[in-house]
């Protein structure tokens, strides 16, 4: 139930963006941020304004290209982007906000529970990806059982 302080610790008030970093999520975050490359020139992009990008594409649900003009460009966001997916930035970012709330929440760093449903049983037995794109797909037929592929065959001899 949301009490007056859940309400001020999730205020966002302050913000220019409702999805932009406060300072403390920063701290958590940039540990997991990599160094600039060595050599050559000096990252000139504000990291944090990169992930605020990315975090108001997410949370707007937004296209790249409808950016706000205060965030870095759409290909510098997209870059960083595809970049930090690639080298596990990302789950890096992920794990330690998902550790510091659970922290923040009196509970263990790592879940020592799990429930699953039985549909995501199901679909795990089953081998969900393959089954559920086969059960979505129009059964096609081969060349030889068509009638077009006989007659073309037998025309061609």
């Amino acid at each position: 139930m949301w009490k007056p302080e859940h309400r001020r610790a999730a205020a966002r008030c302050g913000l220019r963006y409702p999805s932009d970093l406060t300072d403390a999520e920063w701290a958590l975050i940039e540990p997991a941020i990599p160094p600039a490359k060595r050599g050559g020139r000096r990252r000139e992009v504000n990291v944090r304004e990169v992930l605020n990008a990315l975090f108001y594409v997410l949370s707007t649900g937004c296209q790249w290209a409808a950016l706000p003009k205060d965030l870095p460009p759409k290909s510098t966001a997209h870059y960083y982007f595809m970049l930090w997916d690639w080298d596990g930035t990302l789950e890096r970012i992920h794990h330690a906000l998902y550790v510091a709330t659970r922290e923040h929440e009196g509970r263990e760093a790592s879940p020592t529970a799990a429930i699953i449903d039985s549909q995501s049983a199901k679909a795990a037995q089953k081998g969900a990806p393959r089954s559920t794109r086969k059960a979505s797909m129009r059964a096609r037929r081969s060349r030889a059982a068509s009638g077009i592929f006989s007659s073309i065959h037998s025309a061609s001899c």
